[in-house]
């Protein structure tokens, strides 16, 4: 029996042992079998923006209460269109330095929802610097701490074309006088958040959802439209309401209401659906709204546009498949000439 009070070598030598074990089982030999793991070919390596904002979204403690990984049960499946899988944590090129690979950031804890498809559920760069720096302006309830430090405020009469600055609510605001403008940081950071998309798999090789039940499976969406299979609501909820709110008032100062809204309650829809399509910047002291047309299919963009000019006093007609898949082809046609 090794006596560690009396014999210090054996002390030491003990505890290197252990060391050199735990270090071969946590860090080496996992990362020697993520090598086998090539990555997926729609996998694209962080940029340069993006690779600093991983540091920034590291050093700010993100990480503590923001997961990256979708399991494959289907309480899941609002966090991504599947279950991650190990290709998906395939290393960058870029290291973080000579002794670090660029971290896989899994996570252990949703006090935050799951970012593992961030980039595609919210990819406003407005909506995401607004969220940075108060929460609350953009989600009543959250419990997200805000990050101020990470942007600047300016006089009104100093903001230079270059700045970022951000559509803040005026009851938000220190100095009603000043405008916030996001720093390299924080634009960093959202380039990041942007970036993380889960890239598609080959084709009939994606893992499904374990269903919580095989009814449940079978029975499908009872909520559904008869007409395209699809709910207006929920997609809705699950693409528009952050920034429009689940009420269609929007935020007063940072992203408009669609409550009365000319554009909505037109009966020619092509202008709304070319706004959804490409974006929309042309509304003073609000934020640029991205465009859907890589996110959001034609009949998405119809159950959509159908429920919010139905919805909260409006009343505009139903809009179609083909009505967007129209308008869609004449933008293509006219960018591809």
């Amino acid at each position: 029996m090794l006596d560690f009070n009396t014999n210090h070598k054996a002390l030491v030598l003990t505890a290197f042992s252990v060391f050199v074990v735990l270090s071969f089982g946590v860090a080496i030999l996992p990362a020697s079998q993520m090598e086998k793991y090539e990555a997926l070919p729609e996998q694209e390596d962080l940029t340069d923006q993006e690779f600093e904002g991983l540091r920034v979204y590291i050093g700010e403690g993100c990480v503590a209460c923001h997961t990256q990984q979708v399991r494959n049960i289907e309480m899941d499946q609002v966090w991504g269109k599947r279950p991650s899988i190990p290709e998906d944590y395939h290393f960058s090129k870029k290291r973080m330095d000579v002794w670090r690979q660029s971290a896989s950031l899994l996570g252990s804890e949703r006090t935050g929802p799951d970012l593992t498809d961030i980039g595609k559920r919210q990819p406003s760069e407005s909506w995401q610097l607004l969220h940075l720096y108060n929460p609350r302006a953009v989600v009543k309830e959250s419990v997200m701490p805000s990050f101020p430090w990470l942007f600047k405020e300016v006089d009104s009469n100093r903001v230079k074309e270059s700045d970022a600055v951000v559509a803040v609510p005026s009851q938000f605001l220190n100095d009603k006088s000043k405008k916030i403008v996001a720093s390299e940081d924080a634009l960093q950071l959202v380039a990041y958040l942007k970036s993380l998309k889960q890239p598609k798999m080959p084709e009939n090789s994606e893992p499904e959802f374990i269903p919580f039940s095989k009814k449940k499976k079978e029975g499908g969406d009872q909520t559904a439209d008869a007409s395209s299979g699809l709910d207006g609501k929920d997609l809705f909820s699950s693409t528009c309401a952050s920034c429009h709110q689940a009420s269609g008032e929007g935020v007063p100062g940072a992203f408009p209401s669609l409550v009365g809204s000319d554009i909505v309650n037109t009966d020619d829809a092509e202008q709304m659906i070319r706004i959804i399509l490409e974006g929309y910047n042309e509304l003073e002291d609000y934020g640029p709204m991205p465009g859907f047309a890589d996110q959001l299919s034609d009949a998405e963009i119809a159950a959509i546009m159908t429920y919010e000019r139905s919805s909260w006093g409006n009343d505009a007609p139903e809009v179609k498949e083909e009505d967007v898949k129209k308008v869609r082809a004449d933008l293509e046609n006219a960018t591809n000439p």
